[in-house]
């Protein structure tokens, strides 16, 4: 059986952009690393991005969190660094207009994935959501988050959404603390 890795939406707009927050860039290198450890076990990877349009502002998102972002066609709406270089690996990506993507949800259903494993930006909105999505999905493969590839601008929600995940039945990794 396989494994999935899901690349939750490390776009620069998340890490040094519009959203951006000190640390995020850290998780680059860590993230690339694991990419290339799923790649040579020969084992799938999908990307999320972000996704909103000039339009944002009149959006319920846009009301609530009045800072454009991820604006499709905008520097911001890129992956991040090394990352970035493996889209073309992609088994699907899935741009989605909120927190998280029910087409990854549809797309999950009827795999066979041994556990799905979630990294990227930021843990405690589009991580969470996603997670669960997956875990609702596929409820007997595995749902790992890795805490070291993931974070948020909040820390203590950082904190407080590991714990909340863990209870959900989600594993969460290489967690410090």
């Amino acid at each position: 059986m396989k494994k999935l890795l899901a690349v939750i939406d490390f776009q620069k707009d998340f890490v040094n952009g519009a959203l951006g927050f000190e640390g995020a860039e850290k998780l680059d290198e860590k993230i690339s690393e694991k990419i290339e450890e799923y790649l040579k076990d020969k084992n799938d990877i999908i990307f999320t991005f972000d996704t909103h349009y000039e339009n944002y502002p009149e959006t319920m998102e846009g009301k609530n969190l009045p800072v454009p972002h991820c604006i499709k066609g905008k520097e911001g709406f890129e992956l991040f660094g090394k990352t970035g270089k493996y889209l073309s690996c992609a088994e699907k990506v899935f741009e989605k207009p909120t927190f998280g993507s029910i087409e990854f949800g549809k797309w999950l259903e009827g795999k066979d994935y041994q556990s799905i494993e979630l990294v990227g930006l930021v843990s405690n909105i589009c991580v969470v959501s996603n997670a669960v999505i997956a875990k609702a999905s596929l409820p007997e493969s595995e749902i790992i988050v890795d805490a070291s590839c993931t974070d948020s601008y909040d820390k203590e929600l950082h904190k407080k959404v590991l714990d909340v995940m863990e209870g959900m039945q989600i594993k969460v990794i290489n967690r410090n603390n």
